[in-house]
């Protein structure tokens, strides 16, 4: 997947600006795909001038003027075209796990530190992503959104930012007990 196909679908669900793609990025897409602010003003200019988005000057009086883009008939076409190719498998590439892969050769101490808080970040992330997901349906029960919801696509990829945060918090702790467990079975009393 490129930047492009992950900014045309945050557009999906209007008119944005650069900040507030932004802002959309880090609630929602973050979970699946990361790219800093330049990275994503740079792909609209770039998406614009391919004919993929479109974009409007706002002026505003008390402000800097703002630009406002939207998906434009191609950038949907680019979209169908992105959603019917084969997907790659994903992979985990996480510096973390080569530091407890060398659990039996290292001191653990730090990489217990460094486990505990990133439980402790995906726990916040849980958090997020369960009022996002509350926002998002409303007073509706999840069953009767996610079978009769208008746009359930950003609701179904936070339900898996949900799910690898959880399982992410939870391995997190489990290795971190593990270690602490067999850190102090070695030291002497």
């Amino acid at each position: 997947m490129a930047l492009r196909h992950a900014v045309l679908a945050a557009l999906l669900d209007g008119e944005f600006s650069g900040y507030q793609l932004a802002k959309a990025f880090d609630v929602g897409v973050a979970n699946f795909w990361h790219a800093l602010p330049q990275q994503l003003y740079a792909e609209l200019a770039k998406l614009e001038r391919e004919g993929l988005v479109t974009g409007r000057q706002v002026v505003q009086e008390a402000r800097p003027n703002k630009r406002l883009f939207q998906v434009t008939d191609a950038g949907l076409a680019e979209l169908e075209q992105f959603a019917a190719a084969v997907s790659k498998p994903s992979f985990i590439r996480d510096d973390l796990l080569v530091k407890v892969q060398a659990a039996d050769r290292v001191d653990t101490g730090p990489v217990i530190g460094q486990l505990e808080e990133r439980a402790a970040a995906a726990d916040a992330r849980i958090k997020l992503f369960g009022e996002l997901l509350r926002r998002m349906r409303g007073d509706t029960d999840e069953e009767e959104f996610l079978s009769r919801g208008t746009r359930i696509g950003p609701y179904l990829t936070c339900l898996r930012g949900l799910a690898f945060e959880e399982g992410h918090r939870d391995w997190c702790l489990r290795i971190a007990g593990v270690l602490r467990a067999r850190r102090s079975a070695r030291t002497p009393r």
